[in-house]
């Protein structure tokens, strides 16, 4: 497609404007000094050309469905079938399933096509094997997660896909986890559109092994007024997480719900970039669904966030506020345990709080923003560090949360170092539902 001389003008600003047990101690933390790590740049990972015409499946990433279904999402820039075929032997796929196919414009750019078929129903705790769009040259493997508790989550907000998103990835690969949370911040396409693509690339080792959910952040707000007004569209055909299904819909892909250890934990994404004030959709929806939980079956509830509702660091002072007014007391009424928290390029953990001041029935509340973007971490901290905030850190990491049983989830927080994630941070989260004080 040309270029007039304007539009291309148009889109040059564009680019260029983005850019029960033996448990250990209750907390740990790192006292010795650490010097921090330089930013690193932002990795190229643009495709090569091939000879099999785009054909070929990649970008590959899965998402649960439902207690036994898994969504399969990959793209192929030339016409491909959206069919899966699986089962859980190395070349065998006695099973097949068969989807719908995408695509989407923005500007200039064109998508690939975006390929999504569930299958299922899957065994649990069972490791599948997969190939996508009959394409005999690579075969994929995911486990599936367990029905019944120990359940592990690794959860990592505001990735990106610079040098230290590509040591946190290779951090939580080394780990035994079952799913994968993110609370916004992906790919920091920020409207240049084929960073998407390399995003893809880049995650798809993991995401196509284990179960990615993921909610909304503001780089995800990629609207151009009266040339792209439609928020969320490269997010929402890329990201398609299972908001119609369930127990309790949302309709929008923006905020859902789902449950994970055969209803053990209920996990709550909530959208920060879509109405949540008192009357609107989602603090309707919100409503409805914390009303359909029953704390005698979920002994755990977490929720993820992208601006955080608690923040001493300097960076997004305030932004959670408002969220917070309209949906914290709902929160609170239903006993959450966690709330987890993007957007803060840095490590915080606070005590139980709510209503801006510590509760013994409140959520524990962590920001975890840190896991590399191109942005660079956010050193500030308000000084004094408030009473509530029990450990921060600007590193960055990942945090991992293991649900071991109906009464005890043990949070660590690792920090990214070169060779290893060292763990800088620890604790156990009590259950909410299993305190008869904040049951009465």
């Amino acid at each position: 497609m040309a270029m007039t001389a304007n539009t291309a003008l148009v889109f040059f600003l564009l680019v260029a404007g983005a850019s029960i047990l033996s448990l250990p101690p209750p907390s740990l933390a790192v006292t010795s000094p650490y010097v921090r790590p330089k930013p690193r740049a932002t990795l190229s990972l643009l495709k090569d050309d091939d000879d099999d015409g785009g054909r070929k499946p990649e970008q590959v990433h899965i998402s649960a469905v439902g207690s036994d279904k898994m969504r399969v999402t990959w793209i192929t820039g030339g016409d491909a079938p959206a069919t899966v075929e699986y089962g859980t032997t190395s070349g065998q796929y006695p099973f097949s399933a068969t989807g719908s196919t995408n695509t989407y414009s923005y500007v200039l750019y064109h998508s690939g096509n975006i390929h999504d078929v569930v299958i299922g129903p899957l065994q649990p705790n069972t490791t599948y094997f997969y190939r996508c769009s009959n394409d005999t040259s690579r075969e994929l493997s995911f486990r599936t997660p367990p029905a019944s508790l120990p359940f592990k989550f690794v959860v990592a907000g505001d990735l990106g896909q610079t040098g230290w998103t590509e040591s946190t990835l290779r951090h939580i690969g080394g780990a035994d986890y079952d799913m994968l949370l993110l609370p916004g911040d992906l790919s920091y396409a920020d409207l240049y559109q084929p960073r998407w693509d390399t995003y893809g690339r880049l995650v798809e080792p993991l995401a196509s092994a284990r179960p990615w959910m993921v909610t909304q952040g503001n780089h995800e707000v990629e609207k151009i007024p009266l040339v792209e007004p439609h928020p969320f569209k490269a997010y929402n055909t890329r990201w398609r997480m299972p908001f119609d299904a369930g127990a309790s819909p949302s309709g929008s892909n923006l905020y859902y719900s789902f449950d994970v250890a055969g209803g053990a934990v209920h996990v709550i994404m909530l959208g920060s970039y879509t109405d949540y004030a008192a009357g609107s959709a989602q603090h309707r929806w919100l409503r409805r669904d914390l009303a359909g939980v029953d704390r005698a079956k979920a002994a755990f509830v977490v929720a993820l966030v992208h601006a955080p509702w608690y923040n001493s660091n300097e960076a997004h002072q305030g932004e959670g506020d408002d969220m917070r007014a309209a949906m914290e007391e709902l929160l609170h009424g239903a006993r959450v345990d966690a709330v987890f928290a993007g957007h803060v390029h840095a490590y915080e953990r606070f005590a139980r709080v709510y209503g801006g001041k510590e509760d013994p029935c409140g959520a524990v509340h962590v920001t975890i923003g840190d896991g590399g973007n191109r942005e660079g971490l956010a050193e500030k901290y308000g000084d004094p560090q408030p009473a509530e905030s029990a450990f921060r850190e600007a590193s960055f990491g990942h945090g991992r949360l293991e649900v071991v049983n109906a009464t005890h989830a043990l949070w660590t927080w690792h920090r990214n170092d070169d060779d290893e994630a060292v763990v800088a941070d620890q604790t156990w989260i009590t259950s909410l539902a299993s305190n008869p004080a904040c049951n009465k």
